[in-house]
């Protein structure tokens, strides 16, 4: 992720898929970015994202070697992120979602945290819980409780 992206002013989605890119940079100059596609690479963290976190509302970023969340609450208006196939193994990485007051689609499968408790079958009610505002936990409405008390 070279310098030379800041030349895109008016971008609004941004596709670096399957490109070997080990680290977020360079994003200064995206002034206008909504949408930003990271999937396939070899991202280890979520440090550069500060420069697009009062615009970006999408970040997709599956299949890639994070473990730790740290820099994630910077994103003010993100509503969907997809991060399967990641390495996030605990809850204390997990409850920083919370901290994003726009955040409603989460796709998380194949994180060790998630294929823990599918096997256990507590999945979704525990992340549900722990990350209150989702509607959409990996393509699947969530129901809330008081919801199913309606029906």
């Amino acid at each position: 992720m070279d310098a030379s992206l800041s030349m895109l002013a008016n971008c609004e989605k941004l596709s670096l898929s399957t490109n070997c890119i080990e680290k977020i940079a360079n994003l200064n100059g995206l002034k206008n970015l909504r949408i930003l596609s990271l999937g396939r690479n070899n991202i280890k963290n979520l440090n550069g994202l500060e420069a697009v976190g009062d615009t970006l509302e999408e970040l997709w970023i599956s299949y890639n070697f994070i473990e730790k969340l740290k820099g994630i609450h910077v994103m003010k208006k993100l509503k969907i992120l997809y991060m399967s196939n990641n390495l996030v193994k605990d809850w204390a990485e997990f409850v920083k979602l919370a901290e994003l007051p726009c955040l409603e689609d989460l796709v998380f499968v194949g994180n060790p945290l998630e294929e823990k408790h599918s096997a256990e079958n507590t999945w979704i009610d525990e992340a549900t819980k722990r990350v209150p505002k989702l509607k959409k936990l990996d393509g699947t409405p969530v129901i809330k409780e008081d919801e199913e008390e309606d029906n």
